[in-house]
């Protein structure tokens, strides 16, 4: 189990990651008035980066406390 948490997580923040570059350079690209993503804007592109990084913290802070419950 700690290993499926520990993959979740390092997905989870490669996304958050991933999605912070797309939000830059969507930005990047819409102050030169081009679009790469019609979908989403890039403040929407931040929010879903922001939710990925709280999944993350929330799963290495349940890590943390299974860590010190195992401590003598």
């Amino acid at each position: 189990m700690e290993s499926l948490f520990s993959a979740v997580s390092r997905l989870f923040f490669l996304g958050a990651f991933a999605l912070l570059a797309l939000a830059v350079l969507e930005k990047a690209a819409n102050a030169t008035g081009y679009t790469i993503i019609r979908a989403y804007p890039g403040g929407r592109l931040l929010e879903f980066a922001v939710v990925l990084l709280i999944f993350v913290v929330a799963i290495q802070l349940r890590a943390m406390r299974e860590d010190l419950k195992r401590r003598p």
